[in-house]
């Protein structure tokens, strides 16, 4: 079975967008009663939408340099851009406004590159100017207010449009996703082929059954991320890939095509396992350099710089230790294989993703948007050590 990832083809986060010259009052301040002050405060809203379905987009960032020490604080970036050569005639798709929040800020953690994306532009070339915004008060003495950043410098560049789904910041690699996922599935095979080899199981059969079973889950990964996010259905060719889709569509296209072929199901899913875990070593580190399931911004030094796609910070590379998980349970899982006691067929397999379910779910609050419940996370920790204590007890038994 190919190894499951989630996509990095998601919408990342928005911030608001106005065709209009306002946000920053005559003396420098955000004006509290504009659209795009109320919403950058609250950290904006998912699109619904890809901006990827439109045709030309804009990708302008921002460099902030962090304080070096002191307690955290908020900041936000004002972006205004007009296309050049757009003339008096000016429309909609001629320029644009956001504001970026940065919320919030940790000193020490260095350079901070904030980007903005937006989509559905005119062509061209485009002057972006970027204006860096500070909050001062919101104690006792009244409410706070946005003003500019007298530590930071106001910045003005020359963009390009590109492809929207192609417009993106500093630390972000799109093509190494479909990369290292691809080199992933093809390990994942190879490795499956090879054990099966051995346990005197028709191979060709069995890959074939794998990869049908995998075609099943994809699609699935895809409607169960549409679903779990209330995203249209017409976004489902750019949309994100939920691993526990993935997973419920193969094995269950898995357990009816062995039962079709007559393959032992138990079997073909421990052979599949080291393979299928190896492939996710290889495939998670894409979503580290795409800007998928990012980690959250830390000061410390095992921290790696990368990016969300719209915020570039030193991170816990949470997508990498995820992948030394993987690979872990993938060593252990082949070792087993081999191991001259002959447990219950389908053990391996029920144990190993028992063991990355459980390791996933605590590394879950290293994630900068952990999109899990403190009580349904809780229960699938519990499901999970159970499962992974009965397997290990069946097979020992």
């Amino acid at each position: 079975m190919a190894p499951p990832l989630e996509s990095p083809l998601r919408s990342p986060v928005r911030s608001t967008t106005s065709t209009q010259d306002r946000g920053v009052s005559s003396r420098g301040e955000a004006d509290p009663r504009s659209p795009e002050h109320s919403q950058a405060v609250s950290g904006g809203c998912a699109g619904a939408i890809s901006d990827a379905l439109d045709s030309h987009g804009v990708a302008a960032t921002y460099w902030l340099d962090t304080r070096p020490s002191g307690p955290l604080y908020s900041g936000m970036i004002r972006f205004v851009g007009r296309r050049i050569g757009a003339g008096a005639g000016r429309g909609p798709g001629d320029r644009f406004e956001r504001i970026e929040p940065v919320d919030p800020i940790i000193p020490g953690s260095g350079r901070i590159a904030v980007t903005t994306r937006v989509a559905g532009v005119n062509a061209g070339r485009w002057r972006v100017a970027a204006t860096p915004l500070r909050q001062v008060g919101g104690g006792v003495g009244g409410p706070a207010r946005w003003v500019l950043d007298s530590g930071q410098h106001s910045r003005e560049w020359t963009v390009h449009t590109r492809l929207p789904a192609l417009a993106h910041g500093p630390g972000v690699r799109q093509a190494m996703w479909p990369a290292l996922v691809g080199l992933g599935a093809v390990v994942a095979v190879l490795v499956q082929a090879v054990l099966l080899r051995g346990a005197h199981v028709d191979v060709g059969a069995a890959v074939g059954i794998s990869v049908a079973a995998a075609g099943v889950g994809f699609p699935v990964a895809k409607l169960w991320y549409l679903t779990q996010h209330r995203q249209h259905p017409r976004t489902f060719l750019l949309s994100g890939a939920c691993i526990q889709g993935f997973l419920a569509g193969g094995i269950g296209a898995l357990a009816i095509l062995t039962t079709l072929v007559h393959l032992p199901l138990g079997t073909l899913l421990d052979a599949s396992t080291p393979g299928l875990f190896a492939g996710m070593a290889i495939g998670r580190p894409g979503c580290w350099f795409t800007g998928c399931c990012a980690g959250r911004p830390t000061a410390s030094r095992w921290g790696l710089w990368s990016s969300d796609r719209r915020l570039g910070c030193r991170r816990i590379p949470i997508q990498l230790l995820e992948a030394a998980v993987a690979l872990g349970i993938g060593l252990v899982a082949l070792a087993l294989w081999f191991r001259p006691a002959n447990p219950v067929a389908g053990m391996l397999f029920l144990g190993a993703l028992a063991t990355y379910t459980l390791a996933r779910q605590l590394l879950f609050p290293l994630r900068a948007e952990p999109r899990a419940t403190r009580h349904g996370r809780a229960a699938t920790i519990t499901a999970s050590a159970v499962t992974l204590l009965a397997a290990l007890l069946i097979s020992i038994s």
